[in-house]
């Protein structure tokens, strides 16, 4: 009889294989990609979560390409969502081939590998996305089941010495207000750390916020929840009038992507 032990190390073995294979098909093929997810938040922060995928971002152009090769090399694959992932699949484990965020705001671009630092992942040279573009994209993750704040906490005690702020600040761009609320969150979680965030960041962010409590909020009854959550303000724009913040042109998605999200939802939550 196999010991628990041993199909646990039968487990690791298998997902290293798989893992390690797709990297190598990838790399050959010459498509850029960086590793994202457990394995960046590992090398930034020391923070070790095992998981049974891995997460690979690519640019929008590329990820047929990506499924391609992945399927040459055994894989079944899928695209997921059109507008922001699909996958890769090895009997119940998975890569997830991302190259936007599922409410559309942090797509991959060109600036994801112009700042993208070199890692050693699964015993192979790599480089992982950058800590500004990491906490960019999640820190709109605010699912009932799910919250990335514990994560963007974590990156900015390792990381905010070496941040580059006017990037990050220009990636949040019209939705500074979620970035401030994750910085306030760090100086309450971290008490000894309030200092790391530069202190012009939070002089901007707030003379931001001052300038808007002076001035007249607008006429449109819009709801960017949705932005946070595909799941807990669908009630504001199904039963209570609001404008779904996610749409064009105010938002990046088209009615079809949102009803793709909202299709997913389980309403039974």
């Amino acid at each position: 009889m196999t010991s628990d032990v041993e199909s646990t190390r039968q487990l690791e073995r298998r997902l290293f294989e798989f893992y390690e294979k797709a990297l190598v098909a990838l790399t050959e093929a010459e498509i850029p990609f960086l590793v994202g997810g457990a394995y960046a938040l590992a090398h930034y922060t020391g923070v070790v979560r095992h998981t049974k995928d891995l997460d690979l971002f690519v640019l929008p152009g590329d990820y047929e390409h990506v499924l391609r090769v992945l399927a040459e090399a055994g894989y079944h694959t899928e695209v997921t969502a059109p507008h922001w992932i699909a996958k890769a699949f090895y009997g119940e484990d998975f890569i997830d081939v991302i190259f936007s965020s599922g409410n559309g705001v942090a797509a991959v671009d060109e600036g994801w590998f112009a700042h993208a630092v070199e890692a050693k992942v699964l015993g192979r040279r790599v480089k992982v996305c950058p800590p500004e573009e990491t906490i960019w994209s999640k820190a709109y993750v605010m699912e009932r089941e799910r919250y990335d704040g514990a994560d963007i906490a974590h990156l900015l005690r390792a990381c905010s010495e070496q941040m580059d702020w006017p990037r990050l600040l220009r990636r949040f761009g019209a939705h500074w207000r979620v970035l401030l609320s994750h910085l306030i969150l760090f100086g309450f979680i971290y008490p000894d750390a309030r200092r790391q965030v530069p202190h012009w960041v939070m002089q901007q962010l707030l003379a931001q916020l001052q300038g808007e409590l002076g001035g007249l909020p607008p006429q449109e009854r819009i709801c960017q929840g949705t932005l946070l959550s595909r799941a807990q303000y669908l009630i504001d724009i199904e039963n209570w009038g609001y404008e779904d913040g996610r749409l064009l042109p105010r938002g990046p998605l088209t009615p079809a992507e949102t009803a793709h999200l909202t299709a997913s939802v389980d309403r039974g939550k």
